[in-house]
């Protein structure tokens, strides 16, 4: 029923429906979403302020046309039997204030994804604070691997399918649980819409401070997560975070599946004989005492072990076998921005990560120094996410670095939606690493850090680059001026 947001429905027949409009559509999330759209059979267009590449690009390659700026005009061309309003778009915008005056069939897209594709799917939704791409696209990896022809939706660009939606005629949809907002007119998470059959919830840790505000309030979105999940689905949790346990088990009626990182521990999951290498893990898979052979995971870090027992876990649950799983984990090629190996220019080694909570920057330090024991480990970091950029974490930034040789961090801007007297305190946490001997620095400009680490890095360094950004393009310009210096580009 039409009220002041217009007219947003939650549900609707996928056959009323054939021409959909996208406003915002240049965004991850949406443009993805469009292609799935567009691959599933319907007509798609979409509107935005700005649509630069990669985006551009895909959303051209898939025939989906888009209009600029943001106009009610764009609404005359596109013609939509449903409007889907990405969460950046405002109220005020001057198209989704033509959708409303006009009374069009609006849903956001976390809405859109439920009704139009999970409502006839076995829902796999992976949720949690750490790890969602990477599971979730691991999870997908797997199904596909297996041959249950699945379709999925994640937050990151899957190696193995140069993409992060896949359209597929089996029961499984796999997709990346956001518990960030939905829309304008809708602020619960977006995860909400998801109609999880079985759910993954690898971690839960303050974040996303901008919208939740504090540990409490953010725990109980999880709470009303874990409630959607029906008594013959499957809830896997990871036991490291005590706290997701107690969410999981306090509010659900699904079974709980626990699983851990930590050999010997008290958990249905766990690993055996764990060893890291150049190549990534090997452990053995221990399911409630008893083994069932070794798998080979092409990535390091207890983090990703983690990350792939849980997906072991929700797998054994939906029937696949123990030689399926290990096929489809020893072949998993990793997600762009994750540990991704950006180039080595004359032995220095650059890679490319999107770590931004402490926790995360931690843990991705660490299987750095696991995957490259012996060489010299530079951290460069930007805090740029509305959380890291605050003083919450102050002191487990402070803790967030052991392993790293050498520590150097971007000061951020000022920010809008960061309190005065709240942003993270960069020299302190510099003062805070020196203490550790750990040799760290800051710099409040791209080129100045790219300058200090292309003329300081040293070769068999690795050089570890963390942001959940663009970082200001900090890692095209360090290889271009790393190529300089050796002498093979400009």
């Amino acid at each position: 029923m039409a009220d002041d947001n217009g007219n947003v429905l939650d549900t609707l027949d996928p056959k009323s429906v054939r021409r959909i409009h996208l406003v915002g559509v240049a965004g991850t999330g949406m443009g993805s979403f469009a292609g799935m759209l567009k691959a599933a059979g319907y007509d798609v267009t979409g509107s935005d302020e700005n649509v630069y590449p990669p985006m551009s690009d895909m959303l051209q390659a898939w025939g989906i046309p888009v209009r600029t700026p943001y106009a009610p005009a764009n609404l005359d061309a596109a013609n939509p039997d449903l409007v889907i309003i990405g969460n950046v778009i405002r109220r005020v915008n001057p198209e989704a204030t033509s959708v409303r005056e006009r009374g069009l069939k609006q849903m956001s897209f976390p809405a859109a994804l439920g009704t139009l594709f999970l409502d006839r799917s076995h829902s796999v939704v992976v949720a949690g604070t750490h790890g969602k791409t990477t599971t979730s696209s691991l999870m997908a990896h797997v199904l596909v691997a297996a041959g249950k022809d699945p379709s999925f939706l994640v937050g990151g660009v899957t190696q193995n399918y140069a993409g992060n939606y896949r359209v597929g005629k089996g029961p499984h949809f796999v997709v990346e649980g956001d518990e960030y907002d939905t829309a304008y007119w809708d602020k619960g998470s977006k995860f909400l819409h998801y109609r999880p059959r079985t759910a993954i919830l690898t971690s839960v840790e303050f974040d996303h401070a901008d919208i939740f505000r504090d540990l409490p309030h953010y725990e109980a979105t999880f709470e009303k997560f874990v409630r959607l999940v029906p008594k013959d689905g499957q809830l896997v949790v990871c036991a490291a975070y005590p706290n997701a346990v107690r969410i999981a088990r306090a509010g659900g009626t699904a079974p709980v599946i626990t699983y851990v990182a930590k050999e010997g521990a008290d958990a249905d999951f766990t690993p055996k004989n764990l060893s890291f290498g150049p190549d990534g893990a090997r452990f053995d898979v221990v399911e409630r005492g008893q083994s069932l052979g070794t798998v080979t995971l092409p990535m390091s870090g207890a983090h990703n072990v983690e990350n792939a027992l849980g997906v072991i876990a929700a797998a054994r649950g939906l029937g696949l076998t123990f030689a399926e799983i290990q096929q489809g984990l020893s072949t998993f090629q990793g997600v762009k921005r994750r540990q991704e190996v950006r180039g080595d220019v004359d032995g220095v080694l650059v890679v490319d990560d999107f770590a931004h909570h402490p926790t995360a920057v931690r843990e991705t330090i660490s299987a750095i120094r696991h995957r490259y024991p012996d060489r010299r480990l530079w951290a460069i970091f930007e805090p740029r996410s509305n959380t890291s950029r605050r003083n919450i974490h102050q002191e487990d930034y402070a803790h967030a670095f052991p392993g790293a040789t050498r520590a150097s961090l971007k000061v951020p801007e000022r920010h809008d939606k960061v309190p005065e007297g709240e942003e993270l305190n960069v020299p302190k946490l510099i003062e805070a690493l020196k203490a550790q001997g750990i040799a760290a620095d800051g710099a409040t400009d791209v080129p100045t850090l790219v300058e200090r680490v292309a003329s300081e890095a040293k070769a068999g360094d690795v050089l570890l680059v963390m942001s959940n950004g663009a970082f200001g393009g900090f890692i095209d310009k360090l290889l271009t001026a790393l190529k300089a210096r050796a002498g093979k580009g400009t």
